[in-house]
């Protein structure tokens, strides 16, 4: 086996980890580079290539495999840097996007302006047609009103084109035809059609995703292809893939045509780490996953083994944001990570983010000409962190440049240094337990009984307080934290999944229509693996799953279909049972005398192109290890405590640290707080006792 290198392109910072052929994992961290992604990446291999002792350029020639993660598409997004897109639609449905889903969060706050359109309405073309929901041509498709249009797109200099109609997903004659059209009059501008990327129910919802995928076309496709071959230029002959906001990984070419998969790709791995670190330490299959970077605090969950998904994930707020409308890895995001600024609201309060400083000029303690207090020049205050062994030295901290804006907050404030500082840590405490809480309390869930694994090279300032607030005993912390997602990867498989709308309910159960259904999704789901040039002989499975509710609900829940294909009345009654079952663990409720209704199917395949490393024996050896060092930090109280330093590069399975104390790691620091304390695992993770 050679290498395998897995990237992850954050807002703050690039984390990339090399699996070498001994089944060691290596990290390595550098400043994102925002104005050209690939030397931030080189930068980061240039660190792990000097960890296995090679050049940049034969490592990549010994590499097998590469994964890519981007937030490149996101970010664009929401510094509204896509192309300029046109949105056509039926006539009479012009405002499909304007009027999204109806809701607010608090109906009667008349505080902030009724949101934008992803699309405005301005770019908004009707076309003169008409299709039934049973798939019948109330008005056939004016072809010539349609050339018109198409041709003022390109006159007018339209760079993508979204294409949704209405019931497409009955019948998508005319979609496709349109789809004929653009290619004739604008052959080089790229399209989506609806009833390709989305063929579900709910008009607003599939309209949403083409036109986010459309918007995305032109920078994704050039971002992927070109990054593709810059690995190419220097010597990278392996395979090479990229993370999707399903918990797994697809080629480039079946990105470039569907690149809104590629939205929270990098956060959605964290989860499939997390599982795989829970399953390393035999800590079960129930984990609440906190990924705490630069930029973001996100949180995932795997229940019973499983990763948890959501067709409900906005881009920026519910409601008032824009739905992606494409299934993707549950993961809640609150800007609460290291480079969060801290600032005072008009009402004299203490507030966290959601801005952050980046990478560019990152926080004040970086030296690079920021001028806001963060989270990170909050934790250098505090002592926690070794301005010397920062990102294991390779980036010198400016400790007077944090105390200084701190220093400028305390006086706002009428505190002192420490108290503000040690506050600011502690209102991103509670911006962090709130998220955790919307995804687990908030959906029925206990955060009890869950084992917590942390990431991001935050992650260790204030996960032992927050796991404690929370309940939560025990917290997993890998030596490879600050790469979380960039290690879920490795551990990811080639996922891909196919959708169809088929209405129907048990009082009357189409199961010709249904199965029907299911084998143009398995047809789809097969051609995919066919079409791979990566690992076509590996390991695969396919799951089926329905979004299904009672009569009268407003909303589906995804539920695993029991067998593949539903032959008799018996099946059919397996998977209502099911239904009740997912519902009464949701909701704590179930209503066996109400009919089932099954809206949208799906099926998921996932090919295993490679096994991670096997899980060590546990050790129930227990050592204490000599400090290194002490630092004078502060804790709240009063004063400062003389604090034991702890370098895990000396540390051996079986070292337990009772804290207070310090974890120095090349790329994340542990703070042990009093009263709590951190064992290493013969996996190599820290285990964190937080009662």
């Amino acid at each position: 086996m050679g290498y395998r290198i897995s990237v992850d392109t954050g807002g703050t910072f690039t984390d990339m980890v090399l699996l070498d052929p001994d089944g060691k994992f290596h990290v390595g961290k550098s400043l994102t580079t925002p104005e050209r992604i690939s030397e931030g990446m080189f930068s980061a291999l240039d660190v792990v290539a000097e960890a296995v002792g090679k050049s940049t350029q034969d490592l990549l020639a010994e590499t097998d495999l590469l994964i890519y993660g981007t937030t490149r598409a996101t970010n664009a997004i929401v510094t509204k840097q896509t192309a300029r897109t046109a949105f056509l639609t039926t006539t009479g449905f012009r405002d499909i996007l304007v009027f999204k889903e109806g809701g607010k969060h608090g109906p009667h706050d008349y505080s902030y302006d009724y949101p934008q359109p992803y699309i405005p309405r301005r770019r908004t073309f009707e076309i003169n047609e008409r299709i039934g929901a049973s798939g019948e041509v109330v008005r056939p498709l004016d072809k010539a009103q349609a050339r018109e249009v198409i041709q003022t797109l390109k006159d007018r200099g339209f760079e993508a084109i979204a294409v949704s109609l209405l019931w497409s997903i009955a019948n998508n004659t005319h979609e496709a035809k349109l789809g004929e059209l653009i290619e004739e009059i604008m052959p080089d501008v790229p399209y989506t059609l609806s009833h390709r990327i989305a063929p579900i129910l709910r008009e607003y919802r599939r309209a949403s995703a083409t036109a986010i995928d459309a918007s995305l076309k032109p920078l994704m496709q050039a971002h992927l292809r070109g990054m593709q071959t810059d690995l190419r230029d220097i010597g990278f002959t392996g395979d090479l893939l990229v993370s999707t906001s399903v918990g797994g990984c697809q080629e480039v070419e079946t990105l470039v045509e569907r690149p809104i998969n590629t939205l929270k790709s990098g956060p959605a791995m964290a989860p499939v780490a997390g599982r795989a670190y829970s399953a390393l330490e035999r800590m079960g299959g129930d984990v609440i996953v906190c990924d705490a970077g630069g930029t973001t605090f996100d949180v995932g969950l795997v229940r019973d083994n499983q990763l948890v998904y959501s067709r409900d994930s906005w881009l920026g707020p519910q409601w008032t944001g824009d739905i992606i409308g494409a299934s993707t890895v549950d993961v809640r995001s609150v800007g609460a990570g290291g480079g969060s600024i801290a600032w005072v609201d008009p009402g004299g309060l203490l507030q966290v983010g959601p801005q952050s400083a980046g990478s560019v000029p990152g926080p004040a303690c970086y030296g690079a000409g920021g001028t806001e207090p963060t989270v990170t020049d909050a934790a250098l205050v505090l002592g926690y962190i070794d301005p010397d062994y920062f990102n294991g030295g390779r980036l010198t901290l400016d400790r007077s440049a944090a105390e200084k804006v701190i220093a400028t907050l305390a006086k706002t404030l009428g505190k002192e240094v420490d108290e503000t500082a040690h506050s600011i840590l502690v209102i991103a405490n509670e911006l962090m337990i709130k998220a955790i809480g919307e995804i687990t309390v908030n959906d029925g869930l206990n955060p009890r009984e869950s084992v917590i694994v942390a990431g991001g090279g935050a992650a260790g300032f204030n996960i032992m307080p927050i796991a404690h607030e929370l309940g939560c005993a025990t917290v997993i912390l890998p030596q490879t934290a600050s790469a979380l997602s960039a290690c879920g990867m490795q551990y990811s498989s080639i996922v891909f999944e196919a959708t169809r709308s088929r209405f129907t309910d048990t009082n009357g159960f189409d199961r010709d229509g249904v199965n029907s259904a299911l084998d143009e999704i398995e047809a789809d789901l097969m051609q995919f693996r066919d079409s791979l040039g990566t690992a076509k002989d590996a390991t695969v499975s396919i799951e089926f799953f329905v979004e299904a509710r009672y009569r009268a609900q407003v909303w589906e829940l995804d539920t695993q279909l029991p067998k593949p294909r539903l032959e008799t009345d018996a099946d059919v009654d397996e998977l209502v049972e099911t239904f009740h079952l997912t519902h009464e663990r949701v909701y704590a409720v179930r209503d066996e005398g109400s009919p089932v209704e099954c809206v949208n199917w799906k099926g998921r395949i996932s090919i295993r192109p490679f096994d991670p490393p096997p899980s060590p024996e546990p050790s129930d050896v227990h050592n204490t290890p000599t400090p290194n060092a002490s630092r004078s930090c502060f804790f709240g109280g009063s004063d400062r405590v003389d604090t034991p330093i702890f370098r895990g590069a000396n540390m051996v399975i079986g070292d337990e640290v009772q804290g207070p104390a310090i974890i120095e790691e090349p790329t994340t620091t542990i703070v042990v707080y009093p009263d709590m304390s951190a064992r290493l695992s013969a996996a190599g993770d820290y285990i964190l006792d937080c009662r």
